[in-house]
Order: C-alpha cells, then sequence, then structure tokens
C-alpha cells in the first residue's frame, strides 16, 4: 500500500505499508516508539525484549511504513491470550465492567507508533486496518493513555469504545483505557 507524499506521481516522501521482521528491525521501530512516546534510552531496553518476546508469539505479526527506506511508522499484534501479561492486567478492570469476555477471540493491537513527522498523513490508520484486516478473530481490543488524545480519537473513528477506563499498569505513570472494536474496522 502507498500513501502519496506529495500528488500523484511517486515522491521520496511517499509512505510505503508492508510486511514487517520486527525481530529484524526491532531497533528502528523502538526508535520511532521513543520519539513518538517519549521514551528514554532506559525504557527502550526494556521495550526492545519484550518486542523480541512478543514476536515468537504464535500469530504474532507486524507491519511497517517506510518512507525512502526509513521506518516511520509501525504496528504489530496478536491473537489475544489470556495468560500473557497484559490480559492479566486488564482482565479485572474489565471484568468490573462486564467486558471480560473481550479477552477471548480477539486481535491486540501491541504497539502503534508513528514517528512525529508522519503523523496526520493517514499512516496510523492504515496500519491498523491493514493489520487487522488480516486477523482471523471478529473483534480488536488496545490499550492506550486515558486522555482525549490524536491517538484515542483515531481509535473511536476506527469503531473502538472503551471497555475499561482507568486502567493502572505496574510502573507505568498514567492511567490507560481499554478499547475494543468490532472488526473489520470502520472507515471513514
Amino acid at each position: 500500500m502507498r500513501l502519496p507524499g506529495h500528488g500523484h506521481r511517486r515522491h521520496p516522501d511517499d509512505i510505503v505499508i508492508g510486511p514487517l521482521d520486527l525481530s529484524a528491525r526491532v531497533d528502528e521501530a523502538l526508535a520511532v516508539q521513543a520519539v513518538a512516546f517519549g521514551l528514554g534510552p532506559d525504557e527502550v531496553a526494556v521495550r526492545r525484549q519484550i518486542v523480541l518476546r512478543h514476536v515468537t508469539y504464535p500469530g504474532a505479526r507486524a507491519l511497517g511504513a517506510t518512507a525512502g527506506g526509513n521506518l516511520v511508522g509501525f504496528v504489530y499484534g496478536m491473537p489475544n491470550d489470556r495468560t500473557h501479561w497484559w490480559s492479566t492486567v486488564v482482565e479485572p478492570y474489565l471484568r468490573a465492567q462486564g467486558h471480560d469476555a473481550w479477552l477471548d477471540d480477539s486481535f491486540v493491537i501491541t504497539e502503534l507508533h508513528v514517528h512525529p513527522r508522519y503523523q496526520n498523513r493517514g499512516v496510523g490508520r492504515s496500519l491498523i486496518t491493514t493489520i487487522t484486516d488480516g486477523a482471523t478473530e471478529p473483534r480488536s481490543i488496545l490499550s492506550a493513555i486515558d486522555v482525549d488524545s490524536p491517538a484515542r480519537g483515531l481509535y473511536h473513528s476506527l469503531g473502538y469504545t472503551d471497555l475499561a477506563r482507568q486502567v493502572l499498569f505496574p510502573s507505568a505513570p498514567k492511567p490507560y483505557a481499554v478499547m475494543g472494536a468490532p472488526l473489520p474496522l470502520r472507515r471513514r
């Protein structure tokens, strides 16, 4: 998939969405996440180990957005598994809201990040819709910092609704919202 940079002809700013070998390009992906999410070197080192473990899980898939061969955005996810750490943290919050069934038969968006220079061009929307279009599960879940933000606005526009709010992850400084949407995601 190609998102034009300027006009209709090929241009160096064109963004190409395609499969990503996340284990081979983990450092590039985490550099994008660090800029987009404001992570320091210690946080990046911890996340590197997490990402490398996640890509070994059954059904894990990743897509990248490149411009001129450089990674400018990525998304990865997998079929949800209640035994994974994320699920064990969010399950009590979802259960309290009557939504814990969302942890079954769902494709979880684990990370979605776009470099700030490439935001507001449809890159995040293309990444998440493309990866979920390939999911066999009937729905998708994710977590996002629980504030009004462009990311949450994007998720709402795609059909995600809040399943639980003020979810606290150990060592995370801000609360998160867990969101879910039926698949396929709603288009514009």
